[in-house]
Formats: structure tokens, sequence, C-alpha cells
């Protein structure tokens, strides 16, 4: 059974810094700026041999009832009640505060082992704070630096008092490689990206049920790129919750630039983009930007157009337009599937986790080579590449090196002179013969080698 810890305190006082750490990877932002950390966010931690999962928490703080502050903490709360232990931190070098004793108090309610963290302690100047903590009443201070790495020898040895026994390394699961139905049925990786206050945390809300992300009508609530579990119809879902994309000449504060950076990797990471747009403002130049910016990445593609619950029109008539707009304005993810949503009232829900799955089967997909082969012929025949500087381009064939997204190398001569327009013919014809609707189709130009190349010219 896993072990679970959350990291509570006030704000700014390296609680997200103790949390990479732990996890080993820059996953939460960080920054000097008090309040940074508004969602929880969990990963799975490992402190020599001890392995456990880690919370990281907003700092705890008071604001009125309803405020995007007290919504931060009753998120503390709930990753509070989820946990099997506290890290309650302070900053060695301020000392105690008013607000780090009425939140030990607070902590020692929860009913939950505490160990009691003095962060920042690194040389002198933090021993004088460390040793006033010990008036909190919650043990003895375990003096760190999380961004130096130092005292994790000391915090290792007050956790191991509290985790249960590990499991014997031969009793543990075997790390085989995932047999084929095995990788079927893994949960497919999926980002949520879009413009601010496009919608993606209430979407991800409606999907889980609860509360689980802040959501406000202030653009910009979402900073980290949260990930969480969904499993919809019996099949599982990894789904990153990330900040809004601005257009890089608006973003001008350091923690949006981290925040954007975030986004990004999120991205990177996943299998299935999902591009959320406001139904009031659809195909914007920003929203085209970030379509250009998955395509390039290599990732599945769902446009999902949020808050349809406002158009006052709703027929086959609005989703016909859609349709036609995005073959229009997106020509590179021609077919990309697009499903008109509403995360506040649930609708359309069922339809985006469906083009989800059938984008993800799409992105998969191995075109049997006799096929591949029966198609090139037929596509050369139709329209032949054209000549360049008066000689005829020649390509010989064409194979599939790999999925994810589905990537063909193409062998011809003179490479470098065949012209994109022919090349964006083939991969249109290609998407229309297999079913490649979206997915981005990578075709690599390859130079069959010459067998007379290393042969020297006779002198004259």
């Amino acid at each position: 059974m896993s072990f679970t810890i959350a990291i509570i305190g006030r704000p700014n006082v390296g609680k997200s810094t103790l949390f990479n750490r732990l996890v080993g990877q820059k996953l939460a932002l960080v920054d000097d700026l008090p309040g940074v950390t508004r969602d929880r966010r969990e990963g799975e931690a490992k402190l020599g041999d001890l392995q456990f999962i880690i919370i990281d928490t907003a700092g705890l703080d008071e604001g009125a009832k309803g405020s995007l502050t007290a919504r931060m903490q009753e998120q503390t709360e709930t990753a509070i009640a989820q946990a099997d232990a506290l890290f309650f931190v302070i900053d060695a070098r301020i000392g105690l505060t008013p607000t780090d004793r009425a939140f030990a108090d607070f902590a020692r309610k929860a009913n939950k082992p505490v160990l009691l963290v003095a962060n920042k302690s690194e040389g002198k100047h933090g021993d004088a704070g460390a040793m006033e903590a010990f008036a909190l009443g919650l043990g003895d201070p375990i003096q760190i630096s999380a961004e130096h790495g130092e005292g994790m020898g000391e915090l290792y040895d007050a956790l191991s008092q509290l985790m249960p026994e590990p499991v014997d390394e031969d009793e543990a699961e075997d790390d085989a490689p995932l047999s084929e139905e095995e990788a079927a049925t893994r949960p497919i990786r999926v980002a949520i990206v879009g413009r601010p206050n496009a919608g993606k945390s209430t979407l991800i809300n409606h999907l889980l049920g609860e509360e689980r992300l802040l959501t406000s009508p202030e653009a910009g609530t979402t900073r980290d790129s949260i990930a969480v579990e969904i499993n919809w119809k019996g099949r599982d879902f990894r789904v990153f919750d990330t900040a809004g994309l601005r257009r890089r000449s608006r973003i001008e504060e350091k923690l949006e630039k981290l925040s954007v950076a975030d986004a990004l990797r999120a991205v990177r990471f996943a299998e299935v983009v999902v591009l959320m747009m406001d139904t009031q403002n659809r195909f914007e130049e920003q929203d085209l930007r970030i379509a250009d910016l998955i395509e390039r990445e290599g990732r599945a593609v769902v446009l999902a157009v949020n808050k349809w619950d406002l158009m006052e029109t709703k027929g086959g008539g609005a989703i016909s337009s859609l349709r036609r707009d995005a073959d229009h304005w997106l020509p590179q993810l021609k077919g990309v599937p697009i499903v008109a949503v509403s995360g506040l009232m649930g609708e359309g829900i069922d339809r985006l986790m469906q083009a989800i799955q059938d984008a993800y089967a799409i992105w998969n997909r191995r075109v049997p080579t006799s096929a591949l082969n029966r198609w090139f012929e037929q596509a050369i025949q139709a329209n032949p590449p054209p000549a360049v500087s008066g000689r005829r381009l020649k390509l010989n064939y064409i194979t599939q090196n790999k999925a994810r997204p589905p990537s063909f190398v193409l062998f011809c001569s003179r490479a470098d002179a065949v012209p994109q327009s022919y090349l964006r013919y083939l991969t249109n014809s290609m998407r229309e013969t297999f079913d490649l609707p979206g997915t981005p189709v990578r075709i690599t130009l390859r130079e069959k080698a010459n067998p007379f190349a290393h042969k020297r010219k006779r002198p004259s």
C-alpha cells in the first residue's frame, strides 16, 4: 500500500522546491513570488530506499469564503485528508511568524503524524529560526535546504520511523516489458491546452465529478500543469490541465513564462492534445499558433469548442460551419476531429472522450506495406512528380518507418528538389486513402544510394 505525505505551510517557505527535490524533477513551478502554487500536485517521490506519494499544496492562508484564496485552502485541506503524514515547512531564515503558529494548530488538529521541517537552513542564518521552531510543539525541527539538498539524511531518518516496512525486492513486481494487451489498456496521456479562460479546468472537473482544479472567471488561474487520473467507461486516461497560452509578446511576468514552459512540456509528454477554443472567439490567431505547435510536436489533435451552451443556434448547420472553419484554418491538420462541448454543463463530453480514443488509435496506426505500395503507384500515376530544371524527379518507393505519429520514408532522386506542394499532395492523398484525419503525417525524403558513385571518372 502506498504511503502519502502532504507538504503544508504558509506561502513562500519552499514547499514546491522540496517537492521537486523529492520527485527528482522540476515539476512544480518555483518563484520568489508568494502564492505560486494554487492547485495541489501529486508525484512519486523517493528518498534513499523510501518510496512514497508526495503532495505539493498551496500555502496556507486565510481568505474570505468563496474567494480564490479560500478555495486554495480547501484544496490543501483535501490533501491533508488524503495524506498519511504531513511535512510542516517553515522558513528558518525568517523564523516563526503568527501565521506559522496559527497553522501549526491546524496541523495538530489533522491528527496525522507531523514532521516539522525548517527549510532554508543553509549557513548560519537558519540556526536561530530553527531553534524558534521548538515552540510550535511539533517535535524537533529537521533542518534542511531543499534548494541545495542539505539535511536530506536527517529527513530520511525521521521519515523512516513513520513509514511501513519496505517491500522486499524479490517480492516486488517484475519490471518486464508490457505485453501488447497491457500497452493497449495503459492510460492515454492527454494534455488540455488553449488560450487563457477557455474552460480547461472546468472541463476536467466535470470529467472527475469533483472540484479537483481551481476555476475562476479571472484568466490565468491555472499556473502549474496538473495531472489527474480519469477512468471513462473502462478506459484510463492521464489528463494534464495546463496554463493558458497567450501570445509571446503579451507575456511579461517571469511567472507566466514559467507557466507557459510547463504547458509546453505537457504537450511534449502527451500522446493526444485537446485544443480548447471559446465558441465566441474561435480560430483566433493564437489558437492557430497553438495548433501549429501541436502539429510540429507530432501529437494527435482533437479540437474542442467549449461554452457551446452559450450558442443560440446549435443545429447541424453550426457543426458543419465548425468543420469548414477547421479545414480552412488548419490545412496541415485536415480532417481533425472537432467536438462542441460545454465543460460547465457536461454537453458533448462522451463525444470528446470517444474522439480522443479515435485520435489515439489513428496516431498509432501502421499501414500494411502492400496497401502502401498500391497507393504509391496510383498516386504517382494520377499526378506525376514535376520536372525540376528540365529533369524529371524519380520517386522509387515509400515505406513506413514508425507510428506515433505515422511516419514514412520516401526514396527518390534529388531529394532537395522535391517541391513542398508535391509532398502536400502525397500527404493529403495518404490521409484520404488510409483514413488518417487530423493526425500529423511525416514524410522524410531520402536519396537512393548510387551504386556507381564510388567509381572514378575516366580522364578525358
